[in-house]
C-alpha cells in the first residue's frame, strides 16, 4: 500500500471520528433540551423548592426579592437549566463512553463503567447533601446574625449563584475517590502514598473548604470533614482495586 492510499485512509479514519463526535454531541446536546423543555412549566417550583432552606430560615418579615427586571423569568429558567443538565448527565456521560468505548481495551471497559457509574452517585450524592444539610445550616447562621433593624431580603439571582457554587463545589469534592482510583489506575501513585500523604490531605480538604464555603466554621467542617471521609474510602477502594485487578497482558489484544 503506498503512503498516499495509506494517508488518505488515515483521513478518512480522521473525518469518520469527527463526524461520529458530532453526533454524539447532538444527542447529549438534545438530551439536555428535552429535559429542559419538560422541566420549563416547573420552573418557578422548581426554584421556589431551592429556596425553601433560605426562606424558611428567613426573619419574620424578611423576603427574596428580584432587583434585575427579568430576575423573575430568567433566574427560574436558569436553574432548570443547571436541573436538567445535572438529570441528564447519565445520557452525555453515555454517548461520551459509546465514543471512546471502542478504543479501550476489555479490561479497560470492565473498569471504565463503574468509574463512570460512581462518579455520577457520587455527584449526585454531593448535591443533595449541600441541599439537605449545608443549606439550612448557613441560612440559620446568616439569618442569625442580621442586625437589629435590618430587614433580610436575599436577592433571588445572588442567592442562584450562590447554591450553585455550592453544588458545584460539594459534587466536585465528594468526586474525590473517584479520582484517586483513576490516578492508582495511570500509575501516578499507590495506595501506600495515598495513605502516608494522608496529613498534607486533611490539611488540604480543610484549605479547599475555606475558600470554598461561607467564612463560617459550622459549613467549612461540613465540607473537609466529608473530603476526609471520602479520601479515606478512595485508599480502601484502590487497595481493593490493586489486589483484584487482573493482569493486563491477558487482555492485550482484546478491544
Amino acid at each position: 500500500m503506498s503512503s498516499t492510499e495509506s494517508g488518505d485512509e488515515g483521513e478518512q479514519s480522521f473525518i469518520s471520528h469527527l463526524v461520529e463526535l458530532r453526533e454524539r454531541l447532538l444527542k447529549a446536546v438534545a438530551a439536555v433540551m428535552v429535559v429542559l423543555l419538560c422541566l420549563l412549566p416547573f420552573a418557578n417550583k422548581l426554584y421556589g423548592w431551592l429556596a425553601l432552606p433560605l426562606v424558611s430560615h428567613l426573619p419574620q418579615g424578611g423576603t427574596m426579592i428580584a432587583i434585575e427586571v427579568i430576575s423573575p423569568f430568567l433566574i427560574p429558567v436558569k436553574f432548570a437549566f443547571f436541573v436538567a443538565l445535572v438529570v441528564a448527565m447519565p445520557v452525555v456521560l453515555y454517548q461520551l463512553w459509546a465514543f471512546v468505548a471502542p478504543g479501550l481495551y476489555k479490561h479497560e471497559k470492565r473498569l471504565a463503567v463503574p468509574v463512570l457509574v460512581s462518579a455520577v452517585v457520587l455527584f449526585y450524592i454531593g448535591c443533595a447533601f449541600a441541599y439537605f444539610l449545608v443549606l439550612p445550616a448557613v441560612a440559620k447562621f446568616t439569618a442569625g446574625f442580621a442586625p437589629a433593624g435590618v430587614t433580610v431580603s436575599p436577592d433571588i439571582g445572588k442567592y442562584l449563584d450562590f447554591t450553585l457554587m455550592l453544588f458545584l463545589a460539594f459534587g466536585l469534592c465528594f468526586e474525590i475517590p473517584v479520582v484517586l482510583l483513576i490516578l492508582v489506575l495511570v500509575g501516578m501513585v499507590t495506595p501506600a502514598q495515598l495513605a502516608e500523604s494522608r496529613r498534607y490531605a486533611i490539611v488540604g480538604a480543610f484549605v479547599i473548604a475555606a475558600f470554598l464555603t461561607p467564612p463560617d466554621a459550622l459549613s467549612m467542617l461540613m465540607l473537609a470533614i466529608p473530603m476526609c471521609v471520602l479520601y479515606e474510602l478512595g485508599i480502601v477502594g484502590a487497595r481493593i482495586l490493586t489486589r483484584s485487578q487482573p493482569e493486563q497482558s491477558s487482555d492485550a489484544t482484546g478491544t
